[in-house]
């Protein structure tokens, strides 16, 4: 038999043939459209889905209107999987922040596809860590770092889901992902665009210097994009 072609997300290529051969049949490829509500807290899983490009914010919701990011995922993730293997709500909404496309299955076959596969119920379980130590690593960063660095680190990681420099988001929604007003994401989106970092227009962000911007992030990156690679390896 001739190997299955894999979309590219991380988990789904870290699968064994034989297993990613079983799973290929379940999965259908949908597109990620902004806004889209992937999961919603309270509400059962219908779906679970294995993005292959865009950016998925977990945003937990407060009594009083506002909603925070806990964690920023993608091509690296799997949306919806504890939630579908308990068969109970999520804790959090996972709300489409850019555009893509994704591998969707029914909540009952990941069940089912888990249940088969040793080496899939391993990916999730590692996976699910590395969530829980980017959403520990988000809360600590929005508690302690300055807004130039949590924008910093934010725009890196969505840079690294997008494979791209060129990211469609406006400062409001900048402003919500890392829990600041607007005007303080725009003063310092005009000393970044001041120092050549990046380049903006309404709706549309350019990273110029990436270098410029690493500098400008605070450690929180690299220690998310280190757990990520420890718990489920590195991008190729």
């Amino acid at each position: 038999m001739s190997a299955v072609s894999r979309p590219p997300n991380r988990l789904l290529q870290a699968l064994p043939a034989a297993d990613y051969t079983q799973l290929h049949p379940l999965l259908e490829t949908v597109e990620l459209v902004k806004e889209t509500v992937l999961a919603d807290a309270g509400a059962p899983v219908q779906r679970v889905y294995l993005p292959h490009s865009g950016v998925v914010s977990m945003m937990v919701n407060l009594s009083d209107g506002q909603s925070v990011e806990i964690a920023t995922v993608g091509r690296d993730s799997i949306v919806g999987a504890s939630a579908a293997l308990h068969d109970r709500p999520p804790l959090a909404d996972a709300i489409v922040v850019v555009p893509g496309t994704a591998s969707a299955l029914r909540a009952e076959d990941f069940r089912e596809a888990v249940d088969r596969s040793a080496a899939l119920r391993t990916l999730v379980a590692l996976y699910e860590q590395a969530l829980m130590a980017q959403t520990q690593q988000s809360v600590a960063c929005n508690v302690s770092h300055p807004v130039e660095a949590r924008l910093s680190r934010w725009l890196l990681r969505a840079r690294d889901l997008c494979g791209s420099e060129a990211l469609p988001l406006t400062q409001e929604m900048l402003a919500q992902m890392i829990g600041v007003r607007r005007n303080a994401v725009s003063i310092v989106a005009h000393g970044f665009q001041q120092a050549g970092i990046l380049r903006y227009s309404r709706g549309h962000i350019e990273i110029t210097d990436i270098e410029g911007l690493r500098k400008a992030a605070c450690e929180c990156y690299a220690t998310v994009k280190a757990h990520a690679e420890q718990f489920i390896g590195p991008e190729d």
